[in-house]
């Protein structure tokens, strides 16, 4: 019994979906380490690293937290999401509310001590955003949802980017614009596999509401925003051959499947779509990190 607690208040956090944003997060300190150093140190301190990734991972669990809890009733009714602990009964409404309110407090106060209060304020805010903009507002009325709602998962990246240097500057705000224009070509792969689900919930998911045919051109469209952004990343952050190849070769790698969906958007095809758009962002920050310290290692 305490280990399937246990197990469901881990679920209450989306633990897949934070690690996309620990992997975006760590990448993007380590640019900014390397864009400000003032010895020949190739990372950031350890112990800022863990506390940044730990205080962004309070933040991001506790807004997916309060998402499940206000998303409780429309759960129970997709398939997908029936076995979430407060559809099952495991975890109660307000076990969940407290749990998040711990989980959000908790992550501003260890930013904000050990980090910066910058980054803490960043965090707060996204998380703010994704609650109240996305899951409250947006989701169950406009078919932009995940459109605008998807700027809450951009933003640790500019905490990884204030959390070493105490600022922001271009670079990570392009690199902002990266996942923003990245998220809704991701969701909306996964919408198309499930459309049924979101069209028996009556959420406005685009697939749901234009159909397939039309958000696969809007894939396409999104993808190809993304892969320039990719590119105009480059000479922003002055980042050498390895990115620039890399950016390139991904963003052909992101764009011809998404043609692919659009000329035949069967589920399958488009299931596959939104597993690759998770392996392309994770090789896109590789990319970065590999670059990056390739040349402070050549550059001491």
């Amino acid at each position: 019994m305490l280990r399937r607690k246990v197990a469901a208040y881990v679920t209450l956090t989306k633990p897949r979906i934070i690690e996309l944003l620990l992997i975006t997060t760590v990448p993007t300190m380590i640019l900014a380490h390397y864009s400000v150093r003032t010895d020949n140190s190739l990372l950031p301190g350890w112990d800022l690293m863990a506390a940044t990734a730990i205080g962004g991972f309070l933040a991001a669990a506790g807004a997916n937290t309060i998402n499940m809890i206000v998303d409780r009733d429309i759960d129970k009714l997709m398939e997908r999401t029936q076995d979430r602990p407060l559809v099952t009964g495991v975890i109660t409404p307000r076990q969940a509310a407290i749990f998040a309110t711990l989980l959000s407090v908790g992550s501003f106060m260890l930013l904000w001590s050990l980090v910066n209060l910058l980054s803490a304020v960043l965090a707060s805010a996204a998380l703010a955003f994704y609650v109240l903009v996305y899951t409250i507002w947006l989701k169950r009325k406009s078919v932009r949802n995940i459109v605008i709602g998807g700027a809450a998962g951009a933003v640790p990246v500019l905490v990884g980017w204030a959390a070493v240097t105490n600022t922001l500057d271009w670079a990570p705000i392009v690199l902002f614009a990266v996942i923003f224009y990245w998220t809704p070509p991701h969701f909306w792969a996964l919408a198309i596999h499930y459309h049924d689900d979101y069209t028996a919930a009556k959420v406005p998911m685009l697939p749901a509401v234009v159909g397939v045919p039309a958000t696969a051109r809007k894939i396409v469209a999104y993808s190809v925003a993304l892969w320039a952004l990719t590119i105009l990343f480059a000479p922003v952050a002055s980042m050498g051959i390895l990115y620039w190849v890399a950016a390139v070769v991904l963003g052909a790698g992101f764009v011809i499947p998404a043609i692919s969906v659009m000329r035949n958007p069967q589920p399958e095809r488009a299931l596959q779509l939104f597993h690759w758009s998770i392996t392309y962002l994770v090789l896109l920050f590789v990319a970065i990190t590999a670059d990056v310290l390739i040349r402070a290692q050549n550059h001491p």
